[in-house]
Parts: structure tokens; sequence; C-alpha cells
């Protein structure tokens, strides 16, 4: 991931991926957004099983597992002309012919498994592997004969895991997949990626990733996240 981001702007691309067993490869139909969206939510959640044992002290429940992350964001396409389409974006003038356009990269029933693609989602330093999951399109400006000028659409994605990201999450402390920790007292840098990954010479690349500049004394409580190592 890079330290530095142009800032130049750059349009939010979405892709479909082919999958088979390995990692998604972005290499199908893509589309480019006119209007990049104004907010972005992404939310994580996990569940924990069974019940509260009667005396519990404040335990809890007992972990169960991770829900897939979930992206939500909305778009606004125009057909006025007011907001001009960039020279290096193919999309068509017309609403109706950019929100198909948009259906058949995110909504569209991929031919062989018979289920949404799996698209990736790049803008900036965001890049999100996931299926469409709800696609809601409003309406809010129509020329005298009733063709739209201009609409929103809101879709969530849930994020794609392939079989290998399932079958290494059996293993919870492996190297290959992505960690959040909390720091706690006594922690290092050093001693949290040898705990991690089996060995402490990534805490500086660790401490690039996090944009720690001041990473010799951790502060307990800040959140920290490890990537997979690649």
């Amino acid at each position: 991931m890079p330290d530095s981001l142009s800032s130049s702007k750059s349009q939010m691309k979405i892709t479909t991926c082919s999958v088979d067993k390995g990692p998604p490869d972005a290499n199908g139909k893509s589309m480019s957004l006119l209007i990049n969206p104004a907010e972005l939510s992404l939310s994580r959640k996990t569940d924990y099983g069974g019940c509260v044992p009667m005396g519990d002290t404040g335990s809890g429940k007992k972990f169960s597992k991770v829900q897939p992350d979930t992206l939500d964001f909305s778009t606004v396409f125009d057909g006025t002309g007011a907001v001009p389409i960039p020279a290096n974006i193919e999309l068509p003038q017309d609403v109706d012919d950019q929100l198909q356009m948009l259906s058949d990269v995110v909504y569209k029933y991929d031919s062989e498994e018979h289920e949404p693609n799996v698209v990736q989602i790049l803008w900036g330093r965001l890049m999100f592997y996931g299926r469409l999951t709800t696609f809601n399109i409003e309406y809010s400006l129509f020329r005298p004969n009733g063709v739209a000028l201009r609409a929103k659409a809101t879709m969530s994605f849930d994020r794609y895991k392939n079989p290998q990201e399932t079958a290494l999450e059996a293993n919870k402390l492996s190297p290959d997949l992505s960690h959040a920790v909390v720091v706690k007292d006594g922690d290092t840098l050093p001693l949290l990626c040898h705990r991690i990954y089996g060995d402490s010479r990534y805490y500086v690349d660790v401490a690039r990733f996090n944009g720690l500049h001041a990473f010799r004394a951790l502060k307990p409580g800040l959140l920290l996240h490890f990537p997979p190592l690649g």
C-alpha cells in the first residue's frame, strides 16, 4: 500500500472478477463512476454463541464467528450535462444506459455460477471484494417526456471470502490473514509481530501500514492492523 496518494482525482471503479478456487481476479467488465460517493460505510459484526451462564461475572457469551464485512455507499447518475464526463471514462450520456451498465457489472447473474458476480471496488486506498446484496434506485429529475435525467443508486455489498481464506480462518493466528489488535500495557510492535507472524522483523512494515511515526512506545488501547503477509 503506498505511503502517500496522488492529489489528482480518482474515480471509484467497479470490476467483475473471476474467482475459480483462488483469490478474485479483477479481469472482467468494469465501470468507473461519474460522481464518487460522498460517504462510505464499512460495517463489521462479530457473533457470539450460546447463553450467558447463570452467575456470570462479566465474561459473557463465547465467540462464535466473524460475519463478512459489509460496504454501503450511494452514487448519483446525471444526464443533464451539468457534470461533464471525463475523457478517460467510457460512460453513456443517458441515465438509464448508465444504470444498465452498472447493473451488468454488479447485479447481472454470472452465466456459469448462476449468482451475482464477485466484484472489486477500487477507490483511493479502498480495495473491497464482494457481492451485491442490495441495489436501490431513486429517480429525482425527468424530461417532460418522462426520460430520467438524474438518479441515485444505493448499493450494499458483502465481502467475498474464497475457499482458501475460509480454510485459513480455521487457524486464527495464520500470518495469511488480517488481524486487528488492541494494544495492552507492555506490548511492543516487535513483540506483537512475533506473536502474529512468528517474526519480529516485520515491525517496520506494520508501523508504516498503520501510519505510526513513534512506534517504540505504544499507548494501551491503540488499535493496530496487521495485514496478511504477501
